[in-house]
């Protein structure tokens, strides 16, 4: 079992920046996939960034390229996104997910734990 906790949310303005963590209890932290989804109302949870078990991999959703970074510290138990130039509609719940087993997770039904979300709110 993993337990997830995002913490970093937040309100802020556009053009301006954020960084979220996911730490993850346990001692098999290097051996999940992570990835980083969100959610805003009425639409579904989508991919944002996805990380590797080495991170060597890295996935970036079309909406997230050159604004967001994911990345993680194996020794923390801990993934991040730093998320740049933020806009209105990057407005969501935001969640960690780890998967266990896959290479490429990218549906939600995919992964394994989930943490309880944070909020993003960029105004405009």
């Amino acid at each position: 079992q993993v337990q997830l906790e995002e913490s970093g949310g937040g309100l802020v303005q556009a053009g301006g920046s954020l960084r979220l963590s996911c730490t993850a209890s346990g001692r098999t932290f290097s051996s999940y996939v992570m990835g980083w989804f969100r959610q805003a109302p009425g639409k579904e949870r989508e991919l944002v960034a996805r990380i590797s078990r080495s991170g060597g991999n890295i996935y970036y959703a079309d909406s997230a390229k050159g604004r967001f970074t994911i990345s993680r510290d194996n020794t923390k138990n801990t993934v991040y996104l730093q998320m740049n130039s933020l806009k209105p509609e990057d407005t969501a719940v935001y969640y960690c997910a780890a998967d266990r087993s896959r290479v490429v997770p990218t549906r939600p039904y995919e992964y394994d734990y989930w943490g309880q979300g944070t909020q993003v709110t960029v105004s405009s």
